[in-house]
Order: structure tokens, then sequence, then C-alpha cells
């Protein structure tokens, strides 16, 4: 059988003695040796299986996925299961001329894929009421973390303090707390009903509409209390429910973020899922990430390009709005087309269906004895059970293959989703009876239940209204468009892409497939981890060989991008130079060669950024380095070093920059 190797590097034996040949080389090995310092060279083979090949990769991932349990999750907090349309999963999500694509920085040979993020952010502009709307960030999270920051560049309050409602997701409150410490900025938790704006300390806030417990309420008295005391607010908000619900922009909110991830994407244990934000046109100069906008070519016809690029860190690095680069772009054509081949009617009945049957479990658990904390919702419940103890319900849960959320207050979240069908009603509210049935018809009673979302809730603007919503709506036309699309975009199924790329090298057919296998696509990030050994298994195998490859002791899988590995990696620099009482040690050397995403990152790491000179081949110059090294001796954390560098060059001097970065007190 073949190994990876020779399958995905391309060249056959005879290419590879033909190039030695013109280097007058005897071998691959001679080859290393006359371009690779012995300075820097690997003196020891790699502690790693031996290589494999496809079918033996595919086989051991077989026996991994088998240890994944598929239940029921009914859990939540930003993720659902959903309908991935078979047109749009074979077409785009298993086409490598959808996925295999570099960043469109040039324009004239990404028009496809320019014109489908483009939808992406119509989608959203449109659902959310606000006019501007970016290609798509990493994750739900991280795009509260960049309204946070625009809203503190924005804002024309000096304080320091963001709020954050209590009842947002877990893990957004989380990743803010995190991102918050290092630019001073105070993280006040709350209810947003008691926020007071007399100290003129706060310079925005984050609500949940609907929150994470599922319940919706009224923000239109504090946002105008919020806008009179120059806060801005940033609202964290779902998609589908937006096609029923009033959205944040016709309310007031500033900014809009979220997960377009139940449109069409599988849960995947997490990730990767196109976020978005979006914002009123006067914020445009701040907001994060890739923006698509429309201009005329030298021929006046219409043409797609990347806009607005003088925020971003490759021109402004240090300065620059953000830190993120080309964000989740498959993810997001994925939700882009979902929303196209369904058009607004598809996803209003989407959504009027999983509310109906989430109307349908609050009122079959009215009539069992239980109580909600809330009756105005669109998917969640949250709800109390004085009959059965939490622990009871648990364990009936679990025997009947289902994930409830558990709070510490003995009460149960309950999400709703595309998937959900009446059986699924049946069988949780069967989890709430003392015999696991339930003494009525749902089906009789479905009939006779209304909506559970207030009038003064309930969306009344169109939306979606551009023809691109409008026409594809059976597979054949959804399938020429997309090929249509696909065929004005350089991909590697036409060529090679001569870039080089931080952002995705090959992502070969054997190492997708398993992608979209269901014991690996349809876990949800909270499932308990009984449920998930086989991902555990895998991260653990890929932490230890990564360990090995790189020579640390240790792996973090976390970070969702290259620019959030090094945000994590200055992050753990500084919290180890402030445990050993150096929280003085604020200064990043940055090569003038680095890429724009390392200075961005310093900085949003509370680091300040000194360059340190290149020579003309793009090595650090070492005295440069000592110089800088030697003056911020005492203040000094870092040295963020590219290796190799954009130029293409491995430092060989790397041993001595390490040397001199630490003698003088600074982590590399």
């Amino acid at each position: 059988m073949t190994t990876f190797a020779h399958r995905h590097i391309g060249s056959s034996d005879s290419q590879i003695q033909e190039m030695l040949g013109a280097l007058g080389l005897p071998s691959l090995d001679a080859l290393v040796q006359a371009t690779i310092p012995q300075d820097i060279r690997l003196a020891q083979s790699l502690n790693l299986p031996p290589a494999q090949s496809e079918e033996e990769v595919l086989t051991d991932l077989r026996h991994l996925s088998a240890q994944n349990q598929i239940y029921r999750s009914f859990l939540g907090m930003g993720y659902y299961d959903c309908l991935t349309p078979p047109v749009i999963g074979r077409n785009i999500l298993e086409n490598p001329a959808w996925y295999t694509q570099y960043t469109p920085y040039q324009a004239e040979i990404a028009q496809g894929r320019l014109e489908a993020l483009l939808n992406f952010q119509t989608m959203v502009a449109d659902l959310t009421a606000l006019p501007l709307s970016n290609a798509s960030l990493l994750d739900e999270a991280t795009a509260a973390a960049e309204a946070m920051s625009m809203c503190r560049a924005l804002s024309s309050v000096k304080g320091q303090t963001f709020f954050v409602a209590e009842d947002c997701h877990p893990q957004i409150i989380a990743v803010l707390e995190t991102r918050a410490r290092p630019l001073n900025i105070t993280i006040v938790l709350g209810n947003p009903d008691t926020l007071d704006f007399s100290d003129n300390e706060t310079f925005g806030l984050l609500l949940s509409y609907p929150s994470t417990d599922g319940t919706l309420r009224s923000y239109e008295a504090l946002v105008h209390s919020a806008h009179e005391s120059g806060a801005l607010v940033v609202v964290s908000t779902d998609l589908l429910a937006l096609t029923l619900l009033v959205p944040p922009g016709e309310w007031g909110a500033d900014i809009a973020v979220g997960s377009s991830q139940r449109f069409g994407v599988p849960l995947g244990y997490g990730g990767p899922h196109a976020a978005f934000l979006a914002t009123k046109e006067e914020f445009k100069r701040q907001i994060p990430g890739r923006v698509v906008g429309v201009s005329k070519d030298a021929h006046g016809q219409k043409a797609y390009r990347l806009a607005l690029q003088t925020r971003e860190q490759h021109i402004r690095r240090d300065r620059a709005t953000s830190n993120i680069c080309t964000a989740q772009v498959l993810l997001a054509n994925i939700a882009g087309m979902y929303a196209v081949y369904h058009g607004p009617d598809g996803l209003k009945n989407i959504a009027t269906r999983v509310h109906h049957l989430t109307s349908l479990t609050a009122e079959g658990l009215r009539r069992l004895g239980c109580q909600l904390d809330s009756n105005a919702f669109f998917d969640t419940l949250r709800v109390r059970c004085p009959r059965l103890s939490p622990d009871q319900i648990i364990n009936k849960s679990q025997r009947n293959m289902i994930n409830l959320r558990r709070y510490d207050d003995g009460s149960f979240g309950i999400a709703l989703d595309e998937v959900t069908t009446i059986t699924d009603v049946g069988r949780l509210l069967a989890l709430f009876t003392d015999n696991e049935t339930h003494p009525f018809d749902l089906n009789d009673l479905a009939n006779h239940l209304g909506s559970s979302i207030p009038s003064t809730f309930q969306r009344h603007s169109p939306f979606l209204t551009h023809p691109v919503f409008h026409d594809y709506h059976s597979e054949h036309e959804l399938l020429r468009y997309m090929y249509r699309l696909q065929s004005k975009d350089l991909s590697l199924v036409h060529s090679m892409i001569p870039l080089g790329s931080c952002t995705m090298k090959l992502n070969a057919t054997a190492e997708m497939v398993p992608v979209t296998w269901p014991q690996f696509s349809r876990l949800h990030p909270f499932a308990p981890s009984d449920q998930v050994q086989g991902y555990q298994r895998l991260f653990q195998q890929l932490e230890a060989w990564l360990a090995d490859i790189t020579g640390f002791a240790a792996v973090s899988l976390q970070p969702n991008a290259g620019s959030q590995g090094e945000y994590t990696g200055l992050m753990v620099i500084r919290a180890y130079q402030e445990e050993r009482g150096q929280k003085e040690r604020n200064i990043c050397l940055i090569p003038v060669s680095a890429h724009g995403t390392n200075p961005a990152s310093a900085v949003i790491a509370g680091l300040k950024v000194v360059p340190v000179a290149c020579d003309h081949h793009g090595n650090i110059d070492i005295q440069d380095l000592e110089a800088k090294s030697a003056h911020y001796q005492d203040t000094l954390s870092c040295l963020m070093v590219t290796y190799p560098s954009t130029h293409g060059v491995f430092e060989e001097s790397i041993r001595k920059v390490c040397e001199i970065v630490h003698t003088h007190g600074g982590q590399v």
C-alpha cells in the first residue's frame, strides 16, 4: 500500500532524481546536508509510529470514531444539530474546488468565492438588521471579544468597564474574561436590569438575545440608556431565531455577534464553525476580519474584492483593528448556501417548526407539573421538576441516550433544533414522569398550540430580499449556481498555488472524508467525556506527536487559528512571568519580516511591540537584536519569531537569537 508521502507530495522517484541531478547532488540526504546548517539540523529521529497508507489511516480513524457515542443532545449553548443539504455537503464541503483555495488576496482569481462570501454577509446583515457584516470570524466567543475591542475603540466613555449579561453562554463569558485581562478591561458580570451608567465607567455591554437559558427579554430601554451614557451595545444572537424575532438592529444594537453553525454546518464536537459580526455603517473602519465589497473592473463590469484592507493586520500590523486573518471561509460558504437554498420562506418554516415543537415540549412539561423559568422563548427551555430529583432525571436521560443541560440549582436546559421530531418530544417528556411515559396525545396537543413568542418580539420586517435567495431552491438550480461560482476561482483542482500559506496546507481527500462521518460530526462540544472517548484518544495521540515534533513538553489544540495560537503562546509567557513576579515585562521584540498577525497578536496580549531589523535575506540582524534586548532587559517579555520566516528562511543563527533573548530575561 502506498504511503501518504508518495501520494501527496506528488514527485515520482525519477522526477526527484532529475531534480537532484540538476543540483549536482546524489540524494535527498545530501540536499538536506547542503542546505540546512548543522547547527539547526535535528540530531535524532522522531519518536513517531511508522508512516501509514491512506487505507490504514482510515481504518484507524474508524476504530477511533466507533469509540464515540452519538446521544441525542438537547444541550444548546450556541451549538445545534442540523441538516446539511446533500447538494451542499457533496458539492462544497467535500469539493476541493471549494476547500483548497488560498486567501483571496488576488480578487481576479477568486470571484466565485467572493460572491459566495458576499451572500453570507448579506444574509447576516439582513437577519440582524445591521447594514454591514464581515465575511466570518473564528467562533462566537472570539467574535464577542472582537466586539468588546470595537466598543472600547469607538465609545466616548473613558472608563475601563465592559458589562456582560450573566445569561450569556458560559464559553463566551470565559473568553471575554481572558481577553480583557491583558488589556486592563474590567469585566462586570450581572443582571442587565440592575445596570447603572451613572458612574460613567462602562464603555460597552454584551446582551444575549435569546439568553443561554432561552428567555426573551426586551432591551430597548436599556439600549437607550446605554447610548445616552456613551456606551455601545453588543448583542449575542441566533440567526435562525431572527427569522421570527425582532432583530437587534431594529431596537438600537450597535453590534451583533453569533454563530452561523446551525445553517447546515455539522456540530463537529465544537467546530470549526463560521461566526459573524455585524455593525452600523459608521463603524466600518473598526470592524475586524475580512469584508467583501462590490466594485467595477477596468471594463466597467461588476467585480468583487476585499474592501477596507487598511484596517487589517497585514497592512497596519500593531495598529490593526484585530489579529484575525482569513477566518472560516469554507463554513461561511456552507451557511450562505444554506440560506440561498432555503430562502427566507424556507428558513422561516424551519424556525417555526423548531419553535412549535419547543412550545409543545413546554406545554407537555406544564401538564406534568413541571415549572418553566420563562413563557417567552424561541427554542430553549429551563425547567424544574419538583417530583423527581435531578439525579433521577439525569439517570433516565442517560439510559435513553439523551443529553440535557444540568444547572447547579437543579434545573435543566432543553434546546431543540432542526432535526428534532415529535417522537423526540415524547422521549423528552417521558424523562420527567415516574413511569417513562406521558398521559396525553402529542399530535392532538400540537394542533391546539399557538406561538410562545409574544407579539412585541415578533418580526415583521422582510429579510433576504435579494434575488440570489429566491432563484436557487431546487437541487439542479443550486448545483449549477455553485459550479458557475467555482469556475471563477483558482484552486488546487486547476493548478498548484505557489504562494505558501500559514492558513491551509493540502488537506488530502482521505483526511477530509472522516470529517463527515456521523461519529465525528454529530457530537456536541458539551457532551460528557465518556461519550467522546474516540475524540479524547485522537487528541492525546496528536498532542504527543506534536510535542515530539516540536520538542516541547505539552501542546494545546484549543487555538482555532494561527493567530489565536500566537495569542495563546504570548499569554502563556505573560502568565509565567507574572507568576515569577515579573509583571513589568511587557516588551515584545518582532522582526520587521514577520507576518502582520504577529504584532497584532502582541498588542491584544497587552504587550508593546518593538521591531527588530533584518538583513536583505530576511534574517534577523543580530547586532540590532542584541542592542534592543540590552536596552529593554528590565522589561523584555519575549521575542516572537516565525520559523521559517515569511521569506522562507530558517534562521541559521536561531540558537544565538534565543540565547540573546534568554540572557536578557525574555522568552521566545
